[in-house]
């Protein structure tokens, strides 16, 4: 990865004046650079890619900033092998980042520009030293050029002329940027993780806060559509004073974490925090602890929590950024990180409606994205198991076709695997629920709503004492999960199975008070008190819950309204333990007649 830090300004305004006066000559002053390949045709100037068929009609196909860069060097290169430094240097304008931001770029071009090919792809890698654009391609004349432009289609902005600006902060600070975007245009979701600061005098914590960095700058770049910068670049910030402003200027970032470590006798204290760059206000701050001796054993688990709150607090500051712009006309990745933003609000049917819209309108603006589809699928999935769907089947069969497209392109997406599994737990495939639950851990560790899945999957396989660890692990990855009455009530089901009362009735009176209008979690606790003996408190609950749901007058009607419970060993366990509850409560076993007041 190459650095322009220490070039002279003079080199760097030359090498710019020297670019643009060659791109001046070659195309005979402002006339446009269009590049004609496989189908495609790609306006350099304007940065728009269409679509061409056979009849010569072209269709626009949006894609980022940063793919569309990434084309322009490769169109103009076609078959040489280009250099990842190269790559970097040219696309993130000189400013350091880590590869993996490189990787997400070629894999959303290669995912628009393979659609429907069967042969290798356009873009081939070269293992460790770069990548190779693998097609014909054809600039066209600039007369040609501009008698053939395609019609703009309504609504669509042109792009702002290319700028360059240099970015001089003082010396002292950090590494110069050089941006090609002319007014900087910051991403939604760039960070940089701040090398955290060892407040003990024990040099061995010195490895442990850079540890944590280091883990933190890995987690937060598995973030769609998250911009990370490397922790080479980071760590030169490492012990001196922090302008949080001036950082976020030079970087190009909009979040900044920092944090500290510090040993108090035979505790281990980190403290964290986010920072809005341009604010320099603080967007979320929080405190770990965790005894010395369990330092090893603690870290990864402490990191995980860290990158599950992170995400959600990045994603809920995007989402509500988004909100405040009201943009008119906002563009994909806005849509999706609306979407997600809604979707990681406290769960009900509105916030999942808005959601879905919001990754509807993302896929009408481009029909190609993963991101959006994914988005579409997870909510439509959550939907469909939180009884919210009007077509059940429809909505299955759209969700299965959303993320059969997705796997096509993308076969390790952790968020994808994990709607797959939702999906096939409605469709009472229990066995592949907990394949795909299993694939979504593998991907992303951290992924807290996956692991509670795998543990509801295991608790109606009927093995709730797994199911156990899984949920209570993904708890203690997100304790502030806005998904986090689920995990409660899934927990409390599996401790009521086991036998487990006084744990169960705790879980099951904190998601009553979370949601008191779920009228499921009233029959569970009705039928936990009951089995403890208390039975005025049972009757009150199942009152409750037959006056929120009246339809469900009895156990028969009850398991019938659940259709994925089709394990033996599960339904046993309910009639040993929850069931024997509402009976004692008085829930009786066939439909009440019609008459019969509720």
């Amino acid at each position: 990865m190459h650095s322009i830090s220490k070039r002279p300004k003079i080199y760097i305004l030359l090498h710019i004046v020297t670019f643009i006066g060659a791109r001046v000559s070659r195309n005979g002053g402002n006339a446009p650079r269009v590049f004609l390949f496989n189908g495609f045709r790609f306006d350099r100037g304007g940065g728009e890619l269409f679509r061409v068929d056979q009849a010569g009609a072209t269709t626009r196909v949006a894609i980022g900033s940063r793919a569309r860069a990434l084309l322009g060097l490769m169109v103009e290169r076609p078959n040489q092998l280009i250099s990842k430094a190269e790559i970097m240097e040219v696309v993130w304008g000189g400013v350091p980042v880590d590869e993996a931001n490189l990787t997400v770029q070629v894999a959303a071009l290669r995912r628009v520009l393979d659609r429907g090919r069967t042969a290798r792809s356009l873009i081939e890698t070269d293992s460790g030293r770069g990548y190779r654009f693998i097609s014909a391609v054809t600039e066209l004349e600039p007369q040609t050029a501009q008698s053939s432009s395609p019609v703009p289609q309504s609504g669509v902005k042109p792009e702002p002329a290319v700028r360059f600006t240099l970015i001089n902060p003082s010396p002292e600070s950090g590494p110069r940027a050089l941006s090609a975007s002319g007014p900087t245009v910051v991403p939604r979701l760039s960070i940089v993780v701040l090398p955290f600061a060892n407040l003990s005098r024990d040099p061995e914590q010195e490895y442990y806060a850079d540890g944590i960095t280091d883990d933190l700058t890995t987690d937060l770049s598995r973030i769609p559509g998250s911009f990370v910068i490397a922790r080479s670049t980071a760590f030169t910030y490492k012990g001196k004073s922090i302008d949080v402003k001036l950082i976020g200027q030079e970087l190009g970032v909009r979040y900044i974490l920092e944090g500290s470590v510090r040993q108090a006798r035979n505790r281990i204290r980190i403290n964290v925090q986010l920072i809005d760059a341009e604010s320099g206000g603080h967007v979320w701050a929080d405190r770990f602890e965790t005894e010395r001796k369990n330092v090893a054993e603690a870290e990864d688990e402490i990191i995980g929590r860290l990158a599950c709150i992170l995400k959600l607090e990045l994603v809920g500051a995007a989402g509500r950024q988004i909100e405040h712009e009201k943009a008119l006309d906002p563009d994909v990745h806005d849509l999706v990180m609306r979407g997600w933003a809604w979707y990681h609000r406290p769960r009900s049917k509105p916030n999942l409606e808005q959601a879905q819209q919001a990754f509807e309108q993302a896929l009408r603006a481009d029909p190609q994205s993963i991101e959006a589809k994914v988005g579409l699928a997870t909510v439509m999935a959550g939907m469909v198991l939180e009884g919210c769907s009007q077509s059940l089947s429809a909505d299955q069969a759209r969700i299965e076709e959303l993320l059969t497209e997705v796997f096509a392109y993308s076969a390790n997406h952790s968020m994808a695997h994990y709607a797959m599994a939702m999906l096939r737990r409605s469709q009472k495939r229990l066995s592949e629920a907990r394949i795909a639950a299993e694939r979504a851990v593998i991907l992303d560790h951290n992924h807290s709503a996956a692991l509670c899945e795998l543990g509801l999957v295991h608790l109606y396989l009927g093995h709730p004492a797994v199911a156990i660890a899984h949920i209570e692990k993904a708890i203690r990855l997100s304790p502030r999960d806005p998904f986090l009455s689920a995990m409660h009530y899934g927990l409390g089901r599996c401790h009521l199975l086991l036998g487990h009362l006084d744990e169960a009735i705790t879980l099951f009176e904190q998601v009553r008070t979370e949601r008191p209008a779920y009228w499921d979690i009233h029959m569970w606790l009705a039928g936990a008190l009951a089995v403890k003996g208390d039975l005025d408190g049972a009757r009150i609950e199942l009152a409750e819950a037959r006056r929120l749901k009246p339809e469900i007058n009895s156990l028969n009607r009850w398991r019938k309204y659940h259709p994925w419970i089709t394990s033996p060993q599960y339904r046993a366990l309910r009639e040993t333990t929850l069931y024997v509850g509402l009976r004692r409560a008085g829930l009786p076993e066939n439909d009440a007649p019609p008459d019969v007041a509720e």
